[in-house]
């Protein structure tokens, strides 16, 4: 199956699915949901709630609810709790592996305080949360035992100068991760939105792959996962608008050098690279009056092991 056939076999609107089907379909399979947050205070309560009552409360989708919380100092934790999620902190999670700084150690430490035979991660900064983020990519899980893996895609609208444009989100996606793919993944540039951050798996499946660190872990599970299972095992699912906070450009570079180290990786696994220097700074420069100063950043640019291979029980 080529990218083209997959786009058409394996691309699906959220509304071919509904909950209450869904739910007929499990047939005593678990679903976990997380969401990573650091300091999602003004957003996270409602994600949770949305999801609270209407896929565990009014429909029986959701087995589990959790909110990985990485140190958060703005109450986060507070919001999450009182809206109906357990609050895991990420620092009591495998403490004695330590700790990697970003949203890769959230997600990959997930899998070791959840059960769910499924597991679907969603961002906590959505501003306007609803239900078909989370079935929406449960749905090609629970349809067709083929499916492994699943994408959510939007618009993404883009908040610039207090106003509200109807698309322009998703810069890192068009200018670092899609001709990334394209050069060398080419399969996968049909993957609408690879750097999601709504997507859910088979955690049969998700146990056995790494998980890069920070801003790399999309990519880095996109990558891997076709790397061993092909487009077959892969489909997405359009979820129409999400609007959640834009970052500026400067972070937007910080998330760039982290993906593209993640890719290098991968290549450099395959022997179509050089393995790049895990202690590699980034640079960049602020303008401050009339002067330029260079700011340097010591990022996370590794990824943690499968893990299946971590011996330590949930």
């Amino acid at each position: 199956m080529d990218g083209a056939e997959w786009l058409g076999g394996r691309t699906f609107h959220h509304s071919a699915f509904s909950a209450e089907a869904l739910v007929a379909l499990k047939r005593g399979t678990t679903v976990s949901v997380v969401l990573p947050a650091l300091n999602e205070a003004a957003t996270v309560g409602a994600i949770v709630r949305c999801f609270r009552t209407e896929l565990m409360e009014r429909v029986p989708l959701v087995d589990e609810l959790v909110v990985i919380d990485p140190g958060s100092t703005d109450g986060t934790d507070m919001a999450a709790r009182d809206a109906g999620a357990t609050v895991v902190y990420e620092a009591d999670v495998l403490p004695d592996l330590g700790r990697v700084p970003g949203k890769g150690e959230a997600m990959w430490k997930s899998l070791a305080v959840t059960t769910g035979d499924l597991l679907a991660w969603v961002d906590a900064d959505i501003a306007d949360p609803g239900p078909e983020f989370v079935y929406g990519v449960l749905g090609p899980l629970l349809t067709d035992p083929a499916v492994q893996y699943v994408k959510g895609f939007y618009e993404r609208p883009l908040a610039e100068r207090g106003r509200l444009r109807p698309s322009g989100g998703g810069r890192v996606t068009e200018l670092v991760a899609r001709p990334w793919l394209s050069m060398f993944w080419p399969d996968l540039a049909y993957v609408i939105q690879p750097l999601a951050g709504e997507q859910a798996g088979r955690r049969s499946v998700l146990e056995t792959l790494p998980f890069a660190a920070h801003y790399g872990v999309e990519i880095g599970l996109l990558i891997d996962h076709y790397d061993r299972f092909g487009m077959a095992g892969l489909a997405q699912v359009d979820l129409d608008r999400r609007v959640h906070r834009n970052q500026s450009v400067p972070q937007l570079g910080r998330m760039a050098f982290v993906i593209q180290h993640a890719i290098l990786r991968r290549l450099a696994a395959e022997g179509r690279a050089v393995l790049p220097d895990p202690a590699a700074a980034l640079r960049q420069f602020r303008n401050v009056g009339r002067e330029y100063r260079a700011v340097t950043d010591l990022l996370p640019l590794t990824d943690r092991p499968p893990l299946r291979d971590v011996n330590s029980p949930k």
